[in-house]
């Protein structure tokens, strides 16, 4: 059947009319709603609200626009509405018990990023650009990248992702926001601005391993062996003189070698044993993070998302073990 034909037939109250209307668009939209709003958690309760929202709107589509732009409509104001709510969550603070961490080197603006499990990506990559699109989608799905664009206001940010993520143009933006082509473009100047100064805050941007290449897999058997092992020298010696470290919800932030090797003095030398499994996230390496309890089961902690710069660790960013779920891995695993 034709859209017109799948159209007509979810108008009459056909929800797997419906269904096979929008399934191609899910993918696209999650990471959409992901990109605006930082979290997976998050951005699913906006893609289900936007579904929704799309299947009790059938009636007043009108069909000016396509169905992905309508539906990229619908996401984009219900991810603003969601910003008035989660941009004013209380930061976390530091719950290591015997653990005292040093001072940052600076407070983090983003304490409530996640990570995107690569698992959730498949398709993503394929999503049809516009004509005015800047990024490719993996580097725009990049845990730097969505890291600073919660920095900016939000309607810079669905500015920005519109035009230069999806590539829509200046009157179609303007239309999906209901405003104007100058207003638009005036957005778009700041937070473009806004978007490279905290790019440039945030550490390395480009990978120099390829996924799954042997550099990669050399880098990840070090770096489970030395942090299993508590070798901090080891550790250390993957690092990037720049190097980033975050913990959101947590805002300490530390950058450059010196920073974080006594966060990490601190953090293995206070007699934990951990154990990592890996997987992936934001198109980069990250590992499930378990420590072991006296019980004979071994508890998770987090989850770490690293990224390599030529050839070395040049961030690392540490979520909740409440993100785990999204990852497939559970929260005990046996010693």
């Amino acid at each position: 059947m034709t859209n017109a034909d799948l159209l007509t037939r979810a108008r009459g109250g056909d929800d797997d009319a419906f269904r096979l209307l929008t399934d191609p668009y899910r993918r696209e939209l999650l990471a959409h709603c992901y990109r605006m709003l930082g979290s997976v958690a998050d951005a699913q309760d906006a893609l289900q609200e936007t579904l929704l929202a799309a299947w009790q709107g059938l009636p007043g589509f009108g069909q000016r626009a396509s169905v992905r732009t309508w539906l990229h409509r619908i996401a984009t104001n219900r991810c603003l509405n969601a910003l008035r709510t989660t941009r004013r969550r209380p930061i976390k603070a530091w719950d290591i018990p015997g653990v005292d961490p040093p001072s940052p080197t600076r407070t983090g603006e983003t304490p409530w990023l996640g990570p995107f499990p690569d698992s959730m990506s498949a398709g993503v990559s394929g999503a049809p650009l516009g004509p005015e699109s800047r990024y490719e989608q993996s580097e725009s799905m990049s845990l730097a990248f969505v890291a600073a664009l919660q920095t900016l206001p939000p309607r810079q940010l669905a500015v920005l992702v519109l035009r230069d993520v999806l590539g829509f143009r200046a009157s179609e933006a303007a239309d999906l926001l209901d405003t104007t082509v100058p207003s638009v473009n005036s957005s778009l100047t700041r937070a473009r601005r806004g978007l490279e100064h905290r790019r440039a805050q945030l550490g390395p941007a480009a990978v120099a391993a390829a996924v799954g290449s042997d550099v990669e897999a050399r880098i990840a058997d070090r770096f489970v062996r030395a942090y299993e092992s508590a070798d901090v020298e080891a550790l250390v010696a993957l690092f990037t003189d720049d190097i980033y470290l975050a913990m959101p919800p947590m805002p300490l932030e530390y950058e450059g070698r010196e920073a974080a090797t006594l966060f990490f003095e601190r953090l293995l030398v206070s007699g934990r044993r951990y154990s990592l499994i890996p997987t992936r996230a934001n198109g980069s390496l990250a590992f499930g993070s378990y420590v072991a309890g006296p019980d004979d089961v071994r508890y998770a902690t987090g989850l770490f998302a690293v990224t390599i710069v030529r050839g070395r660790l040049g961030a690392m960013t540490r979520f909740e073990q409440t993100e785990l779920a999204a990852f497939g891995l559970p929260l005990t695993l046996p010693v």
